[in-house]
């Protein structure tokens, strides 16, 4: 007897279809798994033999051959358990032939245990997108992932608990009610953060920085001793973005779905992501890697925030690797079996002291460094990584009488308004094309929504003189210039939002 059953892998972050194929002949009691199975998928035919007994059917002693297809590319894990097992009880005829709820209809995923049960898998979200991709009729899966798996719409997502469930289902014994999530009320349920911009003392001007920064997606870089606030501020810098899309929400939980990082009651991001991992990390982790690549945290931050605290304390090529994720917003990976690209698009928040010893240029503390040392120190952060980061600024450290102070500061709903209303003008401005904020323009766009007047010119003009700027810095500076017209509701760029951009980019010669 053959059976057939539709199934899911994933590739990347996206999944595509599996045909699993179960085919039962006269012969010696043996088990074969063809198309290219990893170790995980051979080792089922152990636990698939296991949970159809221990479910209480009868397993064929004879010959089966499971066919993954496509059969050029490799398989991994264990969500074949369940398809592989639904297969075979179909060709044995456990599964009888039903035309309300056919096999070849859903699509099938799950890792079985030894009793039967169904335990959960990752990537659930992507699998359901693929599956309504192949206009599927629903997709069976473990009851801990239906509700990720629910947040794509227009199709049937069976949630079961083990073996047995599935053979019921599809003999029409039982019936199982879809799951079901409201997305809108996932939405409308803002999280309570913790933190808050009026907790920060004094520090305005870095402040109005960051505000500049989360209205128009920019990089930015905070310089200055220990102590003054630098990781204070950058975590707070997500209370003041703008809520996510539902695209925005579904690229983000994607990649937290492939590599298993969605809780059991936190099925879909809605908060955008804020990543802040520590500067012994690899490259690879950084960036993604493996030989079957792997998202990293750049990809992880993607549609939020990437935050490196103390930049040059990570290794050098772990910073060089950076700068084509910041320029194009994607990580491509190749490897001699495949090439695969990931999404990176995120906010750049990094801190780091003006010193080794945290205290150069401070008027109340002596730095103990010398001059080869602060060289040394600074080389690490390389001239064209600094130039992709828009905006650089100061961060002194904060007088007594700011400290001491009773009155709060704005706090980060207010803030975030005023965020949110820069980030419409934007998207209304860029509609129909593929970016959403300033940060992302392209030459074309910059050409045509960034232009200035003859002041502006001139202010520009000086600066390039002066500092150095490169044309890469000139463009970001405009973009800068269109971000600061926006949180201002101005139509055209003026003079003063130019001499401001221009003050973000003074520590290209300090720091070069």
């Amino acid at each position: 007897m053959l059976s057939r059953v539709l199934s899911a892998a994933v590739l990347g972050i996206d999944a595509y279809q599996v045909e699993v194929e179960v085919d039962i002949t006269r012969g010696l009691p043996t088990f074969s798994t063809v198309g290219l199975p990893e170790g995980a998928v051979k080792e089922s035919k152990d636990r698939v033999k296991s949970a159809i007994k221990n479910s209480g059917y009868e397993y064929p002693a004879r010959k089966i051959t499971v066919n993954l297809a496509p059969a050029d590319i490799k398989k991994e894990g264990s969500t074949f358990d369940l398809p592989i097992a639904a297969g075979i009880l179909s060709a044995s005829g456990s599964i009888k032939p039903n035309s309300l709820k056919d096999l070849k209809d859903y699509f099938i995923l799950g890792e079985l245990s030894l009793d039967g049960r169904v335990k959960p898998i990752r990537g659930s979200l992507p699998m359901a997108l693929a599956a309504r991709h192949q206009k599927a009729k629903g997709i069976v899966l473990p009851v801990e992932n239906a509700p990720e798996a629910a947040v794509v719409q227009d199709i049937e997502v069976i949630g079961v608990r083990d073996l047995g469930e599935v053979v019921d289902f599809f003999n029409d014994n039982i019936s199982i009610t879809p799951a079901r999530v409201d997305l809108k009320a996932l939405f409308d349920q803002d999280e309570k953060h913790l933190k808050d911009f009026n907790e920060v003392k004094g520090q305005e001007h870095v402040k109005r920085a960051l505000e500049i920064a989360a209205a128009g997606g920019h990089n930015i870089i905070m310089v200055g001793p220990p102590g003054s606030g630098k990781t204070m501020l950058a975590r707070r810098l997500q209370t003041i973005l703008p809520p996510m899309t539902l695209e925005e929400s579904l690229e983000a939980t994607k990649i937290h779905s492939v590599l298993g990082l969605l809780g059991n009651n936190h099925f879909l991001i809605t908060n955008r992501p804020f990543r802040a991992p520590h500067h012994t990390i690899s490259d690879a982790g950084l960036i993604g890697g493996g030989s079957i690549p792997k998202p990293g945290e750049v990809s992880l931050s993607h549609n939020g925030v990437l935050f490196l605290d103390e930049l040059p304390e990570f290794r050098k090529n772990v910073l060089e690797v950076m700068r084509q994720p910041i320029e194009d917003g994607t990580v491509t990976i190749a490897r001699a079996s495949t090439s695969l690209t990931f999404p990176a698009r995120f906010m750049l928040i990094a801190a780091m002291n003006p010193c080794p010893c945290g205290f150069f240029g401070d008027p109340h503390r002596q730095c103990v460094c010398t001059l080869p040392q602060i060289q040394r120190y600074r080389s690490r952060i390389s001239g064209p990584l600094l130039d992709r980061i828009d905006i650089h600024i100061e961060v002194p450290a904060v007088k007594y009488k700011e400290l001491s102070q009773d009155s709060s500061g704005e706090s980060s709903h207010n803030i975030g308004e005023r965020v949110k209303s820069a980030r419409c003008i934007q998207r209304e401005r860029l509609l129909n094309t593929k970016i959403h904020c300033n940060a992302q323009m392209h030459s074309r766009h910059i050409k045509k929504y960034c232009q200035i007047g003859g002041d502006s010119k001139r202010l520009l003009e000086m600066a390039i003189d002066k500092l150095g700027l490169s044309a890469r810095a000139y463009t970001r500076v405009l973009k800068v210039s269109r971000t600061i017209a926006d949180l201002a509701g101005e139509e055209s760029i003026q003079a003063s939002g130019v001499a401001e951009a221009i003050q973000y980019r003074s520590l290209d010669r300090d720091l070069d």
